[in-house]
């Protein structure tokens, strides 16, 4: 199959009707503490702009093709004037200048960066003035499985040494618990629904069969939920439609919003990543995340 080329899906992005109109008034969501930052309960996820669809290598290229650095932008603007006023995604180049095209057209949208000593350098990440900085999930949990907890530990110092928020992002709920037990001195959580770190081992042994692809358990949300609970630090809850797994009908899509709401603590927050090519899913995802969760 061809790609679609770039032109069809910015005509789909129109047809959806959303736009950044000059003068429109914002609308508000309900919002949380994060140290001394206010974020909204619901973070536009930056996984479709660097092509991560965790479904197939076309739609992540799709997805790569579509968020250019002016797109990026557009997107902002419109996630602002929605209520969302915080954004997390890993760096990239053209995940900067999106986000400091939107700075220069007036936004105040608030960055939280994943990232880690494998793939980006802090400095780099530090001139985004960051309002929080998170070790990466895939790589908090290989590190975990080596043996190797305090190489995470170790960054969580360096990141608050730079007078930055330090979060640890993960998919197990067994880790989770070993950290707090722990008693690090991060600020924050970045949970994931899924555990979708497990090996192909691990999978086999569960289910008997070799697996192609990510696995995505419905026994895993109530899992990493009980241990968000638990959690002392403010949790932020991801892949919470399961990559988009849970947004093929509407019904489904509300159970997810009305799910991970009612589950997680009212100090937390959810990060959704957002597509909006075929639907103004910016739009559709704050109204549920307005419906849904409640002020602090």
């Amino acid at each position: 199959m061809k790609a679609p080329r770039r032109r069809d899906f910015l005509k789909g992005a129109a047809a959806a009707g959303w736009s950044t109109r000059a003068g429109a008034s914002p609308k508000t969501l309900p919002g949380v503490e994060l140290g001394r930052h206010r974020i909204s309960r619901l973070i536009a996820g930056g996984n479709p702009m660097r092509g991560f669809s965790h479904s197939s290598k076309k739609l992540s290229q799709h997805m790569l093709d579509y968020f250019t650095a002016p797109q990026i932008t557009k997107f902002l603007l419109h996630c602002e004037q929605e209520g969302i006023t915080t954004f997390q995604s890993s760096y990239s180049a053209t995940v900067r200048d999106g986000l400091v095209g939107a700075w220069e057209r007036g936004s105040r949208i608030q960055f939280l960066c994943l990232t880690s000593d494998r793939q980006k350098d802090l400095a780099e990440v530090l001139r985004l003035k960051p309002i929080a900085i998170c070790h990466h999930g895939g790589v908090t949990d290989s590190l975990f499985r080596a043996g190797q907890p305090e190489t995470v530990h170790d960054f969580v110092k360096r990141v608050h040494d730079s007078g930055v928020l330090a979060g640890i992002s993960t998919h197990n709920p067994d880790y989770l618990a070993r950290m707090e037990d722990a008693g690090w001195e991060h600020d924050l959580y970045m949970t994931c629904l899924y555990n979708l770190t497990r090996t192909e081992e691990e999978l086999e042994a569960m289910l008997r069969h070799r697996v192609l692809g990510e696995v995505f358990l419905a026994s895993d949300p109530p899992r990493m939920i009980a241990r968000i609970r638990q959690c002392s630090k403010p949790c932020l809850a991801f892949k919470i439609l399961a990559s988009g797994r849970l947004s093929e009908t509407q019904r489904d899509l509300e159970e997810a919003f009305r799910f991970a709401y009612a589950s997680i603590k009212p100090t937390d927050a959810v990060i959704v990543g957002m597509y909006p090519v075929f639907s103004d899913e910016v739009a559709e995802d704050a109204a549920l995340a307005r419906r849904y969760s409640k002020a602090s």
